[in-house]
C-alpha cells in the first residue's frame, strides 16, 4: 500500500483490522479481517507517515497500534531472515 511494488502473497506482511476494530500483524497472513499488505519495514513507516495504512484499514489507528505493528513485524522479519 506504500510503494506500490508487486510481490507474491507470501513475500508480504499483513496488518489486519480485525470485526472487533483491533490492528495487529497477521503472522499467518489468514487472520480474518480487513487486510493491508506491507513488503518491508519502510515501506510501514510510508504507511504510517502517509496515513495509507489507516485508510486501506479503514480505521484511525492510534500511536500504541502503530508501535505494537512494527514491533511485531520486526520481530517476525528478524525471524524469517536469522
Amino acid at each position: 500500500i506504500a510503494c506500490g511494488g508487486k510481490a507474491g502473497k507470501g513475500d508480504l506482511h499483513r496488518i489486519v483490522r480485525a470485526s472487533d476494530g483491533t490492528i495487529a500483524f497477521d503472522a499467518t497472513g489468514r487472520a480474518a479481517g480487513r487486510g493491508a499488505y506491507l513488503c518491508s519495514e519502510a515501506c510501514l513507516e510510508k504507511a504510517v507517515a502517509s496515513k495509507r495504512l489507516d485508510r486501506a484499514l479503514r480505521a484511525s489507528l492510534t500511536d500504541e497500534d502503530y508501535e505494537r505493528v512494527a514491533s511485531d513485524m520486526k520481530q517476525a522479519i528478524r525471524g524469517a531472515t536469522g
